[in-house]
């Protein structure tokens, strides 16, 4: 079958729903005329102003706004001082949440995601939020695009997955730690590292109980 290119209603649905059905998809970044992405591995959930983890929990600011507009766009923040993070806008417009994209197999523009992250090694070229958008050349410039565009976009050609674990989310302390909204590839090797806490409450993912 043909790949498709996912369309506005793909992430116009719960967030967990998309989150979960992205993994096995194709990230896409067109830089210029060169293809920049690979397949995503691991994701994590950010959904509404009752998660104290979820950057729209205080309300809407000029950081987030792009938040509460239309899904399928993309969501770029810069944290630690350091690192550029990639989400994408889930739900109806008007309710604030994302999916924030946390690893990638790199399939295409392999040598220029190398050489942007300046690595040897492939595996660790993508493993990691930060790691994505340097990897693929993003940064906050790129905020607001149009994810169902010719620019940046995901493809489904169809791969399954493979087995889907979930986990509490990495990095938040203790703000919406009970949440299992952390979705992976179990066994993929560019799957980011954990701290050994959430590796152990790690679990196969369930849709019934999410």
């Amino acid at each position: 079958m043909k790949p498709v290119k996912l369309k506005r209603s793909f992430f116009n649905r719960p967030t967990i729903d998309v989150a979960v059905d992205l993994l096995g998809k194709i990230f896409i970044y067109m830089d210029g005329s060169k293809k920049i992405g690979g397949r995503l591995v691991e994701v994590e959930a950010y959904i509404g102003k009752d998660d104290p983890a979820c950057h729209a929990c205080h309300g809407k600011t000029p950081r987030n706004e792009i938040m509460f507009g239309k899904p399928g766009y993309l969501y770029v923040y810069f944290t630690y001082g350091n690192h550029h993070m990639l989400n994408i806008v889930t739900e109806k417009e008007g309710f604030p949440a994302a999916v924030l994209l946390r690893g990638l197999e790199p399939l295409y523009g392999i040598k220029q995601m190398m050489k942007n992250r300046g690595v040897d090694k492939l595996t660790d070229a993508t493993n990691g939020p930060g790691k994505i958008a340097k990897a693929q050349g993003i940064t906050v410039k790129q905020k607001g695009l149009d994810v169902t565009g010719d620019k940046i976009y995901v493809v489904d050609d169809m791969t399954q997955p493979g087995e889907i674990w979930c986990s509490p989310r990495i990095g938040i302390g203790d703000r919406g730690a009970d949440k299992m909204w952390r979705f992976f590839i179990k066994d993929n090797p560019y799957v980011s590292k954990a701290p050994p806490y959430i590796d152990k409450m790690s679990r196969r993912f369930c849709r019934k109980t999410h």
